[in-house]
């Protein structure tokens, strides 16, 4: 039996249950969690704003070591130190297709798998977006396991599946900021950190922090933001102000919220560059008139999972880490167990603290 974060229905409080789960089957792994980030998205899909079959083990951001494989399963063994991909591609949709694997139409066919059965009562359950890393063990199929480059801790590498990976594609692949150019991050969390850090290996030189809590001002300048603003009505106009009034070269989107995508589309120069990578929900329009769509000539695009391909992105954030560009420990503000993810869940929407990592 295994200890884990169960969702019983959309909107539920998360319960902790005992579950049992399967051996391995063919083309699976069974993987003991050394750690868990508790993301945003985490809490999206708990309250409905994204949608995930339920009873659910939620939990995407994770990293363990291999107990079991099934057949035909090579690339790791039994003791091998692992990252989970929630993500994984199949490599033969249109998407895949043409390279753009973070946009794989079948990447989440899995969540709607049984993957294990509540231990009280025999109920089934999903696992979350794949990976069902909130809980203590977990069985995924075979393409959603990493092995982990060697010199990365186990515990703070799961912040590589996720919120790592996420802030630095934002900055190298979506936005692709280069040397010298000004960037503005909007909220302050495990990703927005990770994308400070990212702007700041990527070499911009003014790198403003905005976030509505004046406490994470400390947290964002020791991850590579010059400038922090607070966020008011007059956010864009004080990004200006710091930046010759002419306005960032890139702006990315953290939050998921109509009213910050819009202040950071109006904080980049003209030709500006504006990446969102926040989820919001389907209530939260953003609005422009055609004449200042032309105008300005700034750009407006989504970043699903920092446009990234995992197996290729984890082998260079780890070279990063080892050579002290990229902190993982820094975007941790609470280590917490199991019983600790619902008050994680309050401190993301009173926008309190960067990741909160479960650690088993």
């Amino acid at each position: 039996m295994v200890r884990a974060a169960v969702l019983p229905a959309v909107g539920a409080p998360l319960e902790i249950a005992e579950i049992d789960l399967p051996d391995p089957g063919p083309g699976q792994v069974r993987i003991r969690l050394a750690a868990a980030g508790v993301c945003h998205s985490d809490l999206s899909l708990s309250d409905g704003t994204m949608r995930v079959p339920v009873p659910a083990v939620l939990g995407h951001e994770g990293a363990g070591t291999v107990v079991a494989v099934g057949e035909g399963v090579t690339h790791v063994s039994p003791g091998d130190p692992v990252i989970l991909n929630w993500a994984p591609s199949c490599g033969t949709c249109h998407a895949c297709t043409l390279g753009e694997v973070w946009l794989c139409a079948n990447a989440l066919n899995g969540a709607a798998d049984v993957y294990a059965h509540r231990t009280s009562d025999g109920s089934d359950l999903h696992p979350g977006l794949n990976v069902a890393a909130f809980a203590e063990e977990t069985v995924v199929s075979a393409s959603c396991v990493l092995p982990l480059p060697e010199g990365i801790p186990l515990t703070d590498a799961a912040l590589l599946g996720c919120a790592v990976l996420t802030g630095y594609g934002a900055i190298h692949h979506s936005a692709r900021v280069r040397e010298g150019e000004t960037v503005a991050v909007f909220g302050v969390g495990g990703v927005g950190l990770s994308t400070l850090q990212s702007a700041r290996i990527a070499g911009a030189t003014t790198i403003v922090a905005v976030d509505v809590s004046p406490e994470k001002e400390e947290l964002a300048r020791a991850a590579g933001a010059t400038d922090y603003v607070v966020a008011s009505e007059n956010t864009a106009r004080e990004i200006r102000a710091l930046t010759g009034k002419q306005g960032v070269d890139v702006a990315v989107e953290c939050v998921g919220r109509a009213v910050t995508i819009r202040t950071a589309w109006e904080s980049t120069r003209r030709g500006g560059r504006t990446t969102v990578v926040g989820i919001g929900g389907k209530d939260q329009q953003v609005t422009f008139n055609a004449l200042e769509l032309f105008h300005w000539g700034r750009t407006l695009s989504g970043c699903v999972y920092g446009n990234s391909d995992p197996a290729k992105d984890v082998p260079v954030l780890a070279e990063h880490v080892r050579a002290g560009r990229l902190d993982l420990g820094a975007l941790v503000t609470e280590r917490i167990a199991l019983e600790g993810i619902p008050a994680a869940f309050e401190n993301m929407v009173a926008g309190k603290g960067g990741r909160a990592l479960v650690i088993f």
